[in-house]
């Protein structure tokens, strides 16, 4: 009978076969760290992967993890939800307002409600959800970083 696979198990097929088109050495603790990412149902911190896979290899560190994580990010394997989400950020502006997002260096420019088009949901909300407040967030290149990019 023929074994059927799972979809995790599907992803992390499909990051091995990746790893290997990259160069990127495919490593027990690299797949780990995937497979941790892939299997929970929601979008983890780097610590909290790092305690679900300091769960099977407790020599692992969390500086590895994050070295992982950047190269899965860098190697086109994860994208980031936010840029911004990975570490506490605050903000003194409690006005509402939006975000310019650079991607690079995670610089964060407030971008004031007047400076968009009014925003609408084009349909009604599902049953159940009530909003309280919206924000947009623009991602792209700031300045700077756009200037670096040219000069690279």
């Amino acid at each position: 009978m023929p074994t059927v696979e799972t979809p995790v198990e599907s992803m992390v097929t499909a990051f091995r076969e990746r790893c290997r088109a990259s160069g990127l050495a495919l490593t027990h603790q690299r797949e780990l760290i995937y497979r941790a990412i892939v299997s929970s149902k929601h979008h983890p911190s780097p610590e909290l992967i790092f305690d679900e896979v300091r769960r099977q290899t407790p020599s692992i560190s969390l500086a590895t993890v994050y070295k992982n994580i950047h190269t899965f990010l860098e190697a086109g394997l994860l994208r980031e939800v936010s840029p911004h989400h990975g570490s506490l950020r605050l903000e003194a502006n409690l006005a509402e307002h939006h975000h310019l997002v650079c991607t690079r260096c995670k610089a964060i420019v407030d971008l004031d409600e007047s400076e968009l088009e009014p925003i609408h949901l084009s349909r009604k909300l599902r049953a159940g959800y009530r909003i309280l407040r919206y924000t947009v967030e623009f991602q792209g290149l700031c300045p700077a970083c756009t200037d670096a990019l040219k000069t690279t």
